[in-house]
């Protein structure tokens, strides 16, 4: 009976933390300019390993899609999708995960701004 009285008194607590994991992708914002964006994911060539709706040639299969990456809560399965963590990732994927194969491409802090704000469009 003490277990049904503590989970009743806790669903509201996850519920609010649920809703609040969901936020950063629903409203994101990123400052950047989608169109350049999209030229940006050209020039670095994230196509090469990433498929990306609307992008020419981004066929890739190395990486996951990023269709609907917009949509997502997480971002490489650990980072809340927003606008912070998403360009650290774009930056310096290194820096949050030691082990990954996405190679560092010396982004620009402004660069990555664009992309991710292209990205966050595609829902």
């Amino acid at each position: 009976m003490k277990w049904i009285l503590a989970a009743a008194l806790l669903l509201p607590l996850i519920s609010v933390s649920c809703s609040e994991l969901l936020e950063p992708a629903d409203a994101p914002d990123f400052g950047g300019d989608a169109g350049r964006g999209k030229e940006k994911i050209a020039y670095y060539g994230c196509g090469s390993c990433h498929t990306i709706p609307g992008v020419i040639g981004a066929q890739g299969l190395l990486g996951p899609p990023l269709t609907g990456v917009g949509n997502r809560v997480y971002l490489t399965g650990v980072l809340l999708n927003n606008s912070d963590n998403m360009a650290l990732w774009i930056q310096n994927p290194q820096a949050v995960n030691q082990l990954t194969v996405m190679p560092n491409l010396h982004v620009t802090p402004g660069d990555a701004n664009d992309i991710a704000s292209y990205l966050t469009s595609l829902r």
